[in-house]
C-alpha cells in the first residue's frame, strides 16, 4: 500500500511539474531567446555507439568532465556527491572500494566475489572496484548507467555500470598544469600536455601525484608501529594514449598508464563500546592497560593500532581500440587489453593498542589480479536504416592470486584464552606459553584463474517513425578453478575437542560448546591443514539480454518500458570456512571444503521518460524501476572471520529522477537528481542458507531494508560563472548530496546505522578571460559532516547476544578538507 502510494504520488508530480513547465514555457520563450541558453547535445555511450542521452532507453546519469572538476571529483569514490542513488564505500584499505546503485552491491572485501557494479574504463572492464579505484587525471565524462546492463556489458553488471571516458588526445597543441595545497598539508601537482604527432597522429601524457597527512590520530601501544597518524595519501599516476589514422577508413587508440600508491590506512574506530564489568574493552584493558578508550566518541578520530597499517599498491595497463569503417554503414570494433593489479597490505587485525592479532606488512598479504580481454564487435544498418545492429563476441582470462597471514601477537593469549575463556584453558591442558604463542597463526593460500567466454547482439528496429524495439541477448560462459593451502601453527582445537566431556561436566553442555568453539575458530584450528592443496571448479553457462518499446512523441519527449535480465557469477569464498557437525562425543569443528557459492539473476522491470522542456533550457528524465535478485551474493564479517551466503530473494522498486536545468539567469546551471529505492531482503530462514548455524548471525535480515540502502537520496550541483569588468571570470560551484538514514553493516546491527546527513562541497575561482591562469578555493565536506562508512564487529570482541559485552567498530567518512589549486593552460 505503501509503495503504492509513492508511485501515484510520484506520477502525479511528474504530471503537474510537466503540465507546469508547459505553461511556463510560453511565458519564458522571450527570455530563452534573449539569452539564447539551450542545453547542448549530450552524447553516451551507454549501448556502446554513440548517442543521444534522450534517445537511450536507459536511466543514465552523464557527469561531465568540466562538472567533475568544479565538484572536485579525482576518483571513484568521490563521484557519489553528484550521483543520487550510488553509494561508494572503503574499509579496510583504500584499495577495498564497494559500489553500490540504487541499495545493491558486493561488499568489495572478499577478492572471491565479483562486483555487481561494473566499471569499465576508457572500454576495459575492471574485475573488481577496487582495482578501479586511483586518480581518474583528466576525463571527458562519467556515464553512471542504473539497472542490470549485462547485455553489452558483460556478466558483472547486474546491478548498473560506471563508464568513465577519459580525455583523449587533441589535434591542436594544449598543455595543462595544476598546482594544490590544502589543509593536512595536502599537495598535489598534475601536468598534462596534448596535441598532433604528424599528420596522422595525436597524443596525450598526463602525470600527477597528490600527498597528504593522515587525518586519524593513533595511539600505538607498545609498538613495534610508530606512525601516530592514519588514513595519509602518497601516490603519483601516468597516463598515455596515442591515436592514429593507420588509413583513411582505420584508427587506432593506444592506452598506457600506470599507478603507485604506498600509504597507511585503515584503522577502525570504536563505534560502541559495552559498559558491563566483564566488557571485551575491559578484559583488552586489563591486559594491556590504555588500550582503548572506553570513553571516547568515534569522531574524536582516535584509533589504536599497535602494528603497522601499510598499503603498497601498483596498478598497470595497456589497451588498443581499432576502429574500421568497412563502407556500407559497417563498422568494426576491436578493444584489447591487459592489465595487472596488486595490493599488499598490513593491518592491526583487532584496532586496538593491545597486541592480539595482525597482518604483516612485510609483504606476505597480498592480492593480484592479472587480466587480459578481447571484445569484438560489428556493428551497421539494414532496411533503409530502420534496423540498427549490433553483435560481438568477449573473452576474458583472469588469474588472481591472494595471500593472507593472520599472526597471534603477545596479548593473544592472555586475553583470548585466559580473560574472554575464563581461565578454561588450563584446566583442559593447555599451559600459558605451550599454545598460542606469539606469531602462530594461520598462513593461506589461494590461486584462481577464470576464463568468461560470451557472444552477445544487440538490435534496434524502428517500427515506424516514432517507435522503436531495442532486443539484446548475450550468451556467457564462465570457468573458475581455484587451489588453495590452508597452514595453522599454535592450534589448540584438536585439545578443546578431546576435553570437551569434561568440560560439559564442569560448565554444562552450552557453555562449554562456546567454550570449544572459541578454542576452534577458523585461524587457530589445524584441521584446515590436513586438507593439503586441494581444488574447487565451476562451470556457468548462463543468458541475459533486454527488451525495451520506446516510443517518441514529438522532438522533446520519448517514453519507454523496458525488461532486462542480468547475471553476476558464482566463485568460491577466499576464506576459512568451518562446518559444526554435533556427535556423541561433543561439537566437531570441520573445514568446509567447498567454500563455492551459486550466481546472481536479476530480473529489471522499468518505466520511463525522457524529456526536455522550456526551449530545451531543461532536461527532465524520470524512471519507475522493479528489480528483483535472486541468490543475492553476501559477503558480511562475523568478528572472526567473512562468510558468504546466497540469500533466496532481495527486491529493490522505486523511482529515479534526474534534471539539467538552465534558468533564465545568465551563467548559472543546475543538475541533479533524487531517487527513491525501497531495497528489501524477503523474508527466509535458516534452511535457506548454504550453512544453517550462520542464521544466529543474520537473524535481523529476513524482511528488513539492505545494508547501504538508503531509501531517499538526492543530488544538486549548482554552477555559476560570470565575466567580471576587468577581463576576468568568476566561477563558483556548490555541490551536494542527501541520504536518508541507513545501516552501515552487513548484519544490520543497530550500532551500525548511519542518520540522514548532507554532504556539501564547494568551489570558487577566478580565472583570465582566456583562462589560461585560474585561481580556485575549494572544500569538500564543506560543513565537515561526521558519518561512518562502514560498521562492523569489534574483531575478537563480539558476543553476538550480548552488547553490554561486545565492541563495534567503524570506517569514518573523510573529515572537511579545504585548500587552493592554481591552474595554468595553454
Amino acid at each position: 500500500m505503501k509503495s503504492q502510494m509513492l508511485y501515484r504520488t510520484t506520477a502525479l508530480a511528474v504530471v503537474l511539474a510537466s503540465a507546469f513547465a508547459s505553461a511556463a514555457s510560453a511565458q519564458d520563450a522571450a527570455a530563452q531567446e534573449d539569452t539564447g541558453r539551450e542545453i547542448q547535445e549530450i552524447v553516451v555511450t551507454a549501448q556502446k555507439r554513440e548517442q543521444r542521452l534522450q534517445d537511450v532507453p536507459i536511466v543514465v546519469t552523464s557527469v561531465s568532465g568540466e562538472l567533475l572538476q568544479d565538484a572536485g571529483v579525482k576518483d571513484i569514490r568521490d563521484l557519489t556527491v553528484l550521483t543520487p542513488g550510488l553509494t561508494v564505500t572503503s574499509t579496510s584499505s583504500e584499495t577495498v572500494v564497494t559500489a553500490r546503485v540504487r541499495g545493491v552491491g558486493t561488499v568489495g572485501d572478499n577478492p572471491g566475489l565479483e562486483s555487481s557494479v561494473g566499471v569499465v574504463i576508457d572500454g576495459v572492464y575492471r574485475p573488481r572496484n577496487g582495482v578501479s579505484f586511483g586518480d581518474l587525471g583528466q576525463v571527458s565524462r562519467i556515464e553512471v548507467l542504473k539497472g542490470p546492463q549485462g547485455t553489452l556489458f558483460g556478466k558483472n553488471t547486474s546491478a548498473g555500470v560506471i563508464n568513465v571516458v577519459t580525455a583523449g588526445p587533441t589535434r591542436d597543441f594544449t598543455a595543462q598544469g595544476e598546482a594544490t595545497y590544502g589543509n593536512y598539508d595536502q599537495m598535489g601537482l598534475t601536468a598534462s600536455v596534448s596535441g598532433p604527432l604528424g599528420d596522422k597522429a595525436a597524443g596525450r601524457i598526463f602525470v600527477g601525484t597528490r600527498q597528504r597527512d593522515g587525518y586519524q590520530n593513533i595511539i600505538t601501544g607498545p609498538g613495534p608501529r610508530t606512525k601516530t597518524r592514519d588514513n595519509d595519501q602518497n601516490f603519483y599516476t601516468v597516463r598515455g594514449m596515442l591515436d592514429v589514422d593507420a588509413t583513411d577508413d582505420v584508427t587506432i587508440r593506444f592506452i598506457a598508464d600506470y599507478t603507485k600508491r604506498d600509504e597507511n590506512c585503515c584503522v577502525g574506530t570504536q563505534l560502541s563500546v559495552g559498559q558491563a564489568a566483564n566488557s571485551r574493552a575491559n578484559f583488552i584493558n586489563a591486559v594491556r592497560p590504555g588500550s582503548l578508550d572506553t570513553t571516547s566518541t568515534p569522531f574524536d578520530r582516535q584509533g589504536y593500532a599497535n602494528r603497522a597499517t601499510s598499503q603498497d599498491v601498483e596498478d598497470m595497463g595497456v589497451s588498443a581500440e581499432l576502429n574500421w569503417d568497412l563502407g556500407d554503414g559497417l563498422k568494426l570494433t576491436s578493444i584489447t587489453a591487459v592489465r595487472n593489479w596488486r595490493s599488499e597490505t598490513g593491518q592491526d587485525s583487532d584496532f586496538t593498542a593491545a597486541d592480539i592479532a595482525y597482518r604483516p606488512s612485510d609483504g606476505s598479504n597480498f592480492v593480484e589480479f592479472g587480466q587480459i580481454s578481447q571484445e569484438l564487435r560489428l556493428a551497421g544498418e539494414a532496411m533503409d536504416g530502420k534496423l540498427n545492429w549490433l553483435v560481438g563476441g568477449f573473452y576474458a582470462g583472469e588469474d588472481l592470486k591472494s595471500r593472507s597471514v593472520l599472526r597471534f601477537g603477545t596479548d593473544y593469549y592472555p586475553y583470548f584464552a585466559g580473560r574472554v575463556l575464563g581461565g578454561v584453558p588450563a584446566l583442559i591442558g593447555i599451559a600459558p606459553g605451550t599454545a598460542l604463542q606469539a606469531g602462530t597463526g594461520s598462513d593461506d593460500r589461494y590461486k584462481q584463474n577464470g576464463d568468461t567466454f560470451a557472444l552477445f547482439t544487440n538490435n534496434s528496429f524502428a517500427i515506424t517513425e516514432q517507435l522503436e524495439l531495442t532486443v539484446g541477448l548475450r550468451f556467457t560462459r564462465d570457468e573458475k578453478k581455484l587451489r588453495a593451502q590452508y597452514n595453522s601453527t599454535g592450534s589448540t582445537c584438536d585439545q578443546g575437542e578431546a576435553a570437551f566431556a569434561n568440560l560439559a561436566r564442569l560448565v554444562g553442555t552450552t557453555t562449554a560448546t562456546t567454550i570449544v568453539g572459541g578454542l576452534c575458530l577458523n585461524s587457530q584450528n589445524n584441521d584446515f591443514d590436513a586438507l593439503g592443496r586441494f581444488t574447487q571448479k565451476s562451470t556457468e553457462e548462463e543468458f541475459s539480454g533486454t527488451a525495451k518499446l520506446a516510443y517518441r512523441w514529438n522532438p522533446d519527449i520519448m517514453t519507454y518500458a523496458s525488461y532486462s535480465r542480468g547475471y553476476k557469477a558464482g566463485g568460491f569464498n577466499l576464506d576459512r570456512e568451518n562446518l559444526v557437525v554435533v556427535t556423541a562425543t561433543g561439537p566437531d569443528f570441520r573445514p568446509d571444503a567447498d567454500t563455492g557459492f551459486k550466481g546472481e539473476f536479476v530480473d529489471s522491470y522499468e518505466l520511463g521518460a525522457k524529456t526536455s522542456w522550456l526551449d530545451r533550457s531543461l532536461l527532465l528524465n524520470a524512471a519507475i524501476f522493479y528489480q528483483k535478485f535472486t541468490d543475492f551474493q553476501l559477503n558480511t564479517f562475523i568478528g572472526t572471520a567473512f562468510v558468504v551466503e546466497t540469500l533466496p530473494e532481495v527486491v529493490s522498486k522505486g523511482v529515479d529522477l534526474d534534471f539539467i536545468y538552465l534558468p533564465p539567469i545568465d551563467g548559472l546551471t543546475l543538475q541533479g537528481g533524487v531517487t527513491y529505492a525501497e531495497t528489501e531482503i524477503k523474508p527466509f530462514t535458516a534452511a535457506d542458507l548454504s550453512n544453517p548455524s550462520r542464521f544466529g548471525s543474520l537473524r535481523r535480515l529476513p524482511g528488513a531494508q539492505l545494508s547501504f540502502a538508503p531509501m531517499w537520496s538526492a543530488s544538486l550541483a549548482s554552477t555559476y560563472e560570470r565575466e567580471l569588468s576587468n577581463g576576468m571570470k568568476f566561477k563558483a560551484n556548490l555541490s551536494g548530496k542527501y541520504t536518508s538514514r541507513y545501516n552501515t553493516g552487513s548484519d544490520l546491527h543497530p550500532s551500525k546505522v548511519q542518520d540522514d546527513m548532507i554532504l556539501v562541497n564547494g568551489r570558487v575561482g577566478l580565472s583570465t578571460e582566456d583562462e589560461r591562469v585560474t585561481v580556485e578555493l575549494w572544500a569538500n565536506n564543506l560543513f565537515d559532516k561526521e558519518y561512518i562508512q562502514v560498521g562492523f564487529n569489534g574483531p575478537y570482541q563480539v558476543d553476538e547476544n550480548n552488547d553490554s559485552i561486545s565492541v563495534y567498530d567503524a570506517f569514518l567518512g573523510a573529515p572537511r578538507t579545504y585548500g587552493v589549486t592554481l591552474r595554468l593552460q595553454y
